[in-house]
């Protein structure tokens, strides 16, 4: 039986406990885990507001809501969502915003969640560590000396720690994905144009982002992208949800990259088991070599890095932000912004239009692919430091953990990673998928295939579920 977000919000539909009774549990949990430094912001006034809300509901519209009372937290990127200011991991931000929702935190309330809080992420998300200078340390509850990953890494920690059962996250660069793959999660990044954006359409940073959740569960995320997704506003056209393939799939099985990236033996022998569990369901496995996506995974990385400079460039030029405030890191990413020419600007652009005419036509050649999606198991508290200008190693560093992150971002391909097995110090094994444009359900439905098999279990209970 899963203990994940659907258990709680069944829970709490058939009166075993009300909302408000949920949202006393969480907040309990939060100070309880408050040395976790996943969430840095917390509202407990609001959250038992908007639990109380959802109790004086009618109870057909509170059983209308798949979520309905579900304690949730929002991420210190994205949203925004009323009511829950957000500092960015950012001195230059001192909680500014929250006056209004965006389409997306509309459709997060509207589906019954219930806010608290928000998680803690890296500075303007620069890091696959959530460790801003300006803290909390997000620490990872599976061993508390390890990252829990970035930049979603305080939602990630809330989840896998049982503070909340799914939150809010973002993904750029691998920052759904690296955080639910460091704590043992699932975490869908939605492909592009899936989600709603508006109306400020602040943080997709051209087209490489995209915003769900991390969840405990395959079912949890199933839903949430059934309940969120769909009809966005711009900027980018939505993309029509392909039917599952019925019958044999074709899966690409990547598991080692050459002599350019070191994937621990045990995360490569992972990926294998996977793909051998869905050989047994009659699939074919297809290998392609790293040669074919090597030139891809290059190219992505580079404009996931041009991309975040630019960005950062624009920030700094805002009058309300002292970038002089900033971490020396993000200073300097944004001074390599900044020396970008118009035509740099462009071939960026043209780049990342190729990077996804080349992964379709790799795709020719099977339905989806198989991955690791960790080099290594999560790297300890302070491997991702910020207090330094060396983009080149900041970038390497990144790139050496989550090699096969930046594609899904810069393609606009859905990818979704879940734990697929335990190693000798209690981690996660974590793998990843990536489909085309518009196949999350094939994603979702071979994800659930392989949680099937019961490889991974939390070793928190949701708190209030005890199970």
């Amino acid at each position: 039986m899963h203990a994940d977000a659907t258990a709680l919000a069944e829970a709490i539909g058939c009166g075993e406990m009300t909302a408000r009774q949920a949202m006393e549990r969480s907040l309990a949990a939060a100070d309880k885990h408050e040395a976790l430094g996943a969430i840095c912001y917390l509202d407990a006034e609001q959250g038992l507001a908007s639990a109380d809300a959802f109790d004086a509901l009618p109870e057909a519209r509170r059983k209308s809501m798949p979520f309905g009372g579900v304690p949730t937290l929002a991420k210190d990127l994205g949203g925004p969502f009323k009511g829950f200011p957000v500092s960015a991991g950012s001195k230059s931000l001192p909680r500014q915003g929250g006056e209004a929702d965006s389409d997306l935190a509309a459709r997060y309330r509207d589906a019954g969640f219930c806010l608290f809080g928000i998680t803690t992420t890296p500075e303007f998300g620069l890091s696959l560590a959530s460790e801003p200078l300006i803290g909390p340390i997000s620490k990872n509850p599976l061993d508390p000396s390890l990252t829990s990953g970035g930049s979603s890494g305080g939602a990630a920690a809330a989840v896998a720690a049982g503070i909340v059962s799914i939150a809010h996250a973002t993904d750029a660069g691998g920052s759904i994905r690296v955080p639910a793959a460091c704590c043992g999660l699932v975490g869908l990044k939605p492909g592009r144009g899936a989600m709603a954006a508006g109306p400020l359409f602040t943080n997709h940073l051209g087209g490489i982002a995209s915003e769900l959740a991390v969840c405990r569960s395959v079912r949890d995320a199933e839903r949430a992208f059934s309940a969120l997704s769909g009809s966005a506003r711009g900027p980018y056209p939505p993309v029509e949800q392909a039917a599952v393939k019925a019958g044999k799939l074709r899966i690409g099985l990547l598991a080692e990259l050459g002599s350019d990236f070191a994937i621990d033996p045990v995360r490569a022998e992972a990926v294998e088991d996977a793909a051998r569990a869905l050989e047994a369901e009659g699939h074919e496995i297809v290998s392609p070599r790293w040669g074919d996506i090597r030139a891809i995974i290059e190219a992505s990385g580079k404009a996931f890095r041009d991309v975040i400079a630019i960005n950062l460039a624009s920030l700094a030029k805002l009058p309300d932000i002292d970038a002089s405030l900033w971490e020396p890191m993000t200073q300097a990413v944004a001074d390599e912004g900044a020396l970008m020419s118009g035509v740099a600007v462009w071939d960026l652009v043209q780049a990342m239009v190729y990077v996804s005419r080349d992964l379709h036509a790799l795709f020719d050649r099977f339905d989806c692919l198989l991955t690791p999606m960790l080099a290594s198991a999560p790297r300890p508290i302070g491997s991702f430091p910020s207090d330094h200008r060396d983009t080149d190693l900041h970038f390497a560093r990144m790139g050496s953990f989550a090699p096969l992150a930046a594609i899904a971002n810069s393609s606009g391909f859905p990818a979704i990673t879940l734990p697929f097995g335990v190693d000798k110090a209690g981690l996660p094994l974590p793998v990843q998928m990536i489909a085309p444009m518009g196949h999350e359900a094939l994603l979702l439905a071979l994800a659930a295939r392989l949680e099937g098999e019961e490889r991974w279990s939390h070793p928190f209970p949701i708190t209030g579920l005890d199970r």
